[in-house]
């Protein structure tokens, strides 16, 4: 069974090649600040495990969706998985030199919980890495998502725990932005049938489903569109950049 949706995207389906490439860019920015233990919270299928797992000492992923973890051992026996949700984190104070979290705490009910327990298992002068969606560069509201931040909003929760607090962003190249803008092009057209703004009144859960299909016609319809920009993307198309709002995801580091 699939565990595909929209908001789950994959290296598999054409149409998804532009959210997938963003998201593995992040890993890709990760390279030089992996070190010792490493932990990453939320790894879903596994998207970043070649890069960064070879690059520390020891590796833990931990995810929500037993059935990905059952893969991921399978494929990876030298590294450890756990099924389980968070926060709390099942390790002990101090416990990892790096921590990494990609598309994840915008999907947490308790942020700043989420954060203290980053803090805790951490150890000191290790470091986090934090991205989730920038929402200024949000097209509409995503119903998966229980929130989503501004740059200075992710900073502020973050500072609560930690000290040191450095916000940057990955940013597309034009061939990335003019995807976005077709995108922002398309998504308009469809939201010009919510007359009474329902994507913002109406209950997340009764907007997943539709959210999801409407979602997946539209990157169905651009990739049609221009099968060439959409294949031709890859991770290399984004940069790790300073903060800015036109940045396509927040990339938090924190150091304990």
């Amino acid at each position: 069974m699939s565990v595909y949706t929209t908001e789950i995207a994959s290296d598999k389906i054409p149409s998804d090649n532009v959210i997938h490439q963003r998201l593995l860019a992040a890993y890709f920015q990760a390279k030089p600040y992996i070190k010792g233990d490493l932990l990453e919270l939320g790894c879903g299928e596994g998207r970043g495990v070649e890069l960064l797992a070879p690059l520390a000492d020891s590796f833990i992923g931990i995810d929500k969706i037993k059935a990905v973890i059952d893969k991921l051992e399978k494929k990876y026996p030298d590294y450890k998985f756990m099924s389980g949700v968070f926060p709390p984190f099942p390790f002990e104070d101090n416990s990892f030199d790096t921590i990494v979290t990609f598309q994840v705490i915008e999907h947490v009910k308790d942020d700043e919980g989420f954060i203290k327990e980053i803090h805790r298992v951490l150890k000191p002068g290790g470091t986090a890495l934090i991205t989730t969606p920038n929402i200024i560069m949000t097209l509409s509201r995503n119903p998966w998502h229980e929130r989503e931040y501004t740059g200075d909003e992710l900073s502020e929760l973050c500072k609560k725990y930690f000290d040191k607090v450095e916000m940057k962003g990955i940013a597309g190249n034009e061939k990335v932005m003019e995807y976005h803008e077709r995108n922002r092009a398309s998504v308009q057209q469809i939201m010009r049938f919510d007359i009474f703004d329902l994507q913002y009144k109406l209950p997340a859960g009764l907007l997943r489903i539709p959210y999801d299909i409407l979602n997946r016609m539209n990157r169905n319809k651009l990739k049609e569109t221009d099968d060439e920009l959409v294949k031709s993307i890859t991770a290399n198309d984004f940069k790790l950049a300073d903060q800015s709002e036109q940045n396509l995801d927040l990339f938090c580091l924190l150091t304990k």
